[in-house]
Formats: structure tokens, C-alpha cells, sequence
């Protein structure tokens, strides 16, 4: 057990760059940490990491261990939870997603799992932005939009409505657009569901148009891009599950609703293929079931 937990410390200690960092994630001392990872190279008789004042960077040796390392030591996990309290699930889970779709769509329907599986201990990343996954030790991330790295692997959770939208406020001030071409008069926001700048698109009648647009008002987090056109600065696309509260209490309005948009794909993504935990095949496996149950409203599931 000793020596597993040493090859689980190296490969933190890699993907982290850094052994203090390790270290604290695995309850150690920064010097615990070193002479464990010291002792594992003795051991393999062979220099794993380069270390600098710097950073910590593993060597070609240390990469290659680690390619090879990290799908076992998963591999091992998922075992020892198979045979464990008849199957139980248990340990750490660490999933990462969109800040926006976490709020409104992903923590309401962990509850019920949270309940069916007590002894798992779920940690959520939020962030709109794409992380390193591997380096930050995700089970499984939700993402929206284009095909994740195929380095790993992806199941499609469901498909969402693309929507254009604006508060009440900025129409009666702006005037409301009843062609796309009518966006290029107003002021746009744009979010990380948008596609500003390279531009909106619709389809109406087999032929699709594509509208350049200025952003007059930008954010990295989708629920910022939300609350600028509530606040009435503009008009944005978004996901029409990112808005759909808004939209029922009247605070924003669909614009252009006879106009398709480009859709938007939901993926549950492993980082490491097909060596993924027990929990977190668990976790998609629900979240797949429950989404389905809302998979109308403004949404569908993949075909």
C-alpha cells in the first residue's frame, strides 16, 4: 500500500508541477512529499522528475511512467471499489463544468445521487473556461460545444436550443431586430455561449446566413453575459437553458424564434478514456436520466 501511495504521489507531484501542491492535496509535508518521491526513484533506480527553482517537470522517463501509470492506478481504484462494502461507491469524485450550467442545471439533479451514494465525497470546479484536466485530477467534465479531445472519451448528455435574446427595456429603447441582418444596428453581448466574433448564425428555408457582429459588451462567464442583457445593455445568444428563468419571469425575450440557430451539444467528458472510475461512469449514467426528463425544454437528447 505504501508503494501505491507513492505512485499516486508522483503522479500529482507531475500533473501539478509542483510538490508542496501534491503535498497538501495528500495531507503531507512539502519534505514528506520529497523523500517519498526520492525513495520511489531509488527504488526504479531511475530520475522521474527534473526539478528546478522553478518548476517541477518530469522527465522522458517520468512522462512515459506516467502515461503509463495513471490508467492502472485508476484501474486499481475501481477494483478495490467493486469488491468494497458489495460495490459501494465511494471516495472522491471530482467533476468539472460551466459555471452557468453547474447552477441552473447540474447541482439541482446531484442531490438525488448525493443521496443514493453517501459515501461519495463530490468536488465541483466551476469555471466557464477549459482547464487542464489531467493536471487538476477531473474524473469527468461537462462540456458545451465542440467535440472534446479525442484524446479521451465523450457521451453526448443532451442537445440545447441556441437562442437570441434581450431584455423588454433595451427593445423599447433600441427597437426590436425581425431579420438577422437587423443585429448589426445594436449592441451586442457576448459570452462564452455566444459566438462573437466570428459571428451568428440562422438557418431559415435551407440557407443559412452568418452575421458579423461587434461585441459592445464581453465576459468569460456565461451567467455575466445573462445579466448584462437583464440589465439591458444588449442583445446576446445564449443557451436556452441558460436563460429559461429569465425568459418565464419576463426578463428577457426570445428574439428571432422563426430563425434556427446552431445547436449546442452537452458532453460528459473522461480525461482518460476508457480507464475511468466507477463513480464517474455512475454520476453520467444519472445525469444522463435526469436530463432526459427535461430534455423538452429547450433541449433534446442526441440522437
Amino acid at each position: 500500500m505504501k508503494d501505491i501511495f507513492a505512485l499516486k504521489l508522483y503522479t500529482r507531484v507531475a500533473r501539478l508541477g509542483s510538490f508542496s501542491a501534491a503535498a497538501r492535496e495528500c495531507g503531507l509535508s512539502q519534505s514528506q512529499a520529497s523523500r517519498i518521491i526520492a525513495d520511489l526513484e531509488s527504488d526504479l533506480g531511475v530520475r522521474l522528475l527534473s526539478r528546478t527553482t522553478r518548476a517541477v517537470v518530469p522527465t522522458e522517463t517520468g512522462s512515459e511512467f506516467l502515461a503509463r501509470m495513471e490508467p492502472i492506478l485508476l484501474a486499481l481504484d475501481d477494483a478495490e471499489h467493486s469488491v468494497r462494502d458489495a460495490g459501494e461507491l465511494r471516495g472522491l469524485l471530482r467533476m468539472s463544468m460551466p459555471t452557468s450550467f453547474a447552477m441552473r442545471e447540474i447541482i439541482p439533479r446531484l442531490a438525488s445521487f448525493a443521496a443514493r451514494h453517501p459515501k461519495v465525497e463530490l468536488q465541483l470546479l466551476l469555471e466557464d473556461r477549459r482547464q487542464d484536466l489531467v493536471r487538476d485530477a477531473v474524473d469527468v467534465a461537462i462540456r458545451a460545444g465542440s467535440q472534446p479531445d479525442p484524446s479521451g472519451t465523450a457521451k453526448t448528455l443532451v442537445v440545447i436550443d441556441r437562442m437570441v435574446v434581450a431584455s423588454p427595456a433595451y427593445l423599447a429603447e433600441a427597437g426590436t431586430p425581425t431579420s438577422p441582418d437587423e443585429l448589426v444596428g445594436h449592441r451586442i453581448v457576448s459570452g462564452p455561449a455566444s459566438v462573437v466574433p466570428s459571428g451568428w448564425q440562422f438557418e431559415r428555408d435551407g440557407t443559412w446566413t452568418t452575421i458579423e457582429l461587434e461585441s459592445h459588451f464581453s465576459t468569460n462567464e456565461n451567467e455575466g453575459a445573462v445579466a448584462a442583457a437583464v440589465a439591458g445593455m444588449g442583445i446576446t445568444s445564449t443557451t436556452s437553458w441558460a436563460c429559461r428563468q429569465e425568459l418565464a419571469d419576463g426578463s428577457l425575450v426570445r428574439l428571432l424564434a422563426d430563425w434556427k440557430t446552431v445547436d449546442i451539444p452537452v458532453y460528459a467528458y473522461f480525461p482518460l478514456g476508457r480507464a475511468t472510475r466507477a463513480a464517474a461512469r455512475a454520476v453520467v449514467e444519472h445525469l444522463v436520466a435526469e436530463l432526459a426528463i427535461d430534455a423538452g425544454l429547450g433541449g433534446r437528447l442526441p440522437s
